[in-house]
């Protein structure tokens, strides 16, 4: 059982990152955006059924939390903590059924687009997730194609507004410097 190390705000503030003692995971992101994606997942199911729950993502020791921005903090971090700490720390966790985590690898490219995507994600792994995971979120690749690329925002990141603004300029211009014309669009 997980206990909680601390819990932290973030940039959305509709969202809450926890930080964990022991890992929920080995290195597999979960992210879910409903109660159905959810299903198979007895953490983030649980989550679900708490009122306000409107996102779900976590990795290794990290686990955020979005609410619809209705609910009180102060109130729904108590009703959250109980089935954090009631999980199952990674050792323990069973893997979830037709969820094999945030895949880095979009399927049915060409040689030379695995390689491209192989550089852009070496960027990210190093300049970029680590941030987003800072402030309880994280980003994966959808799709290459041409000179466009593709991600979706998890966790805290999913619905802020910095992340599609900010955040997403922030990593063209750093993604610029290994491809010049690179255009990257949130989905």
């Amino acid at each position: 059982m997980p206990k909680i190390a601390d819990i932290e705000k973030t940039p959305n503030p509709n969202a809450m990152k926890f930080v964990l003692r022991e890992p929920l995971t080995q290195g597999v992101v979960r992210s879910y955006e409903n109660a159905q994606q959810a299903a198979g997942d007895p953490l983030a199911s649980a989550l679900f059924g708490i009122p306000h729950v409107t996102n779900v993502f976590y990795v290794d020791r990290w686990l955020t939390v979005t609410q619809d921005g209705v609910a009180d903090w102060d109130e729904l971090l108590k009703q959250l903590a109980v089935p954090i700490r009631e999980a199952d720390a990674a050792a323990t966790r069973a893997a979830v059924p037709g969820q094999p985590g945030i895949s880095a690898q979009p399927a049915g490219l060409s040689v030379e687009d695995t390689l491209r995507l192989a550089q852009i994600n070496l960027l990210l792994d190093e300049k970029v997730r680590p941030a987003l995971l800072a402030d309880g979120g994280g980003i994966e690749v959808l799709n290459l194609e041409a000179n466009r690329l593709t991600v979706r925002y998890h966790g805290a990141c999913g619905t802020c507004p910095s992340s599609t603004m900010v955040t997403l300029n922030a990593i063209e211009n750093l993604l610029h410097t290994v491809e010049p014309d690179l255009e990257v669009v949130a989905a």
